[in-house]
């Protein structure tokens, strides 16, 4: 059963969390699964992950079927695949509660700047509640 933890999001800001979730999560020897929306969302978070952070570098690969990434420490996906093996999910997008049964911690996001998406978050949490997963909640 995953560890399932909330982070506040104030302001749209998920994609700097995302690096730094990431970084933070590798540096600490762990694979690490990043989801998000679409292509579109994963071209632009793997350029920000070169970038984001001036010294920082955050090995990955965005996992679009041209490369193998099976070998890569954060991978990027859209689709709820885990070729790395990563325990440790960082969710820039929602994810059915079976996927994320294989990890041993899963990051989600309560995105209290916009009203449609906060829901969103509520339901998600009292999902997860539901389901047996015991989801903490942290600024």
């Amino acid at each position: 059963m995953p560890t399932v933890e909330f982070i506040r999001l104030r302001k749209p800001e998920k994609a700097k969390y995302l690096c730094d979730l990431a970084e933070d999560y590798l540096e600490q020897g762990k694979r690490v699964l990043v989801t998000v929306l679409d292509e579109n969302q994963a071209v632009t978070l793997d350029r920000f992950m070169w970038e984001w952070k001036k010294g920082s570098f955050i090995p990955h690969v965005y996992a679009n079927g041209a490369v193998e990434s099976l070998d890569d420490p954060v991978v990027i996906v859209t689709d709820e695949i885990n070729p790395n093996g990563a325990k440790v999910l960082v969710m820039g997008k929602p994810c059915s509660v079976d996927f994320l049964r294989q990890f041993d911690l899963v990051i989600d996001f309560a995105e209290l700047y916009d009203d449609t998406l906060a829901e969103a978050s509520r339901v998600r949490f009292a999902r997860y509640r539901e389901v047996g997963f015991a989801p903490k909640m942290h600024e």
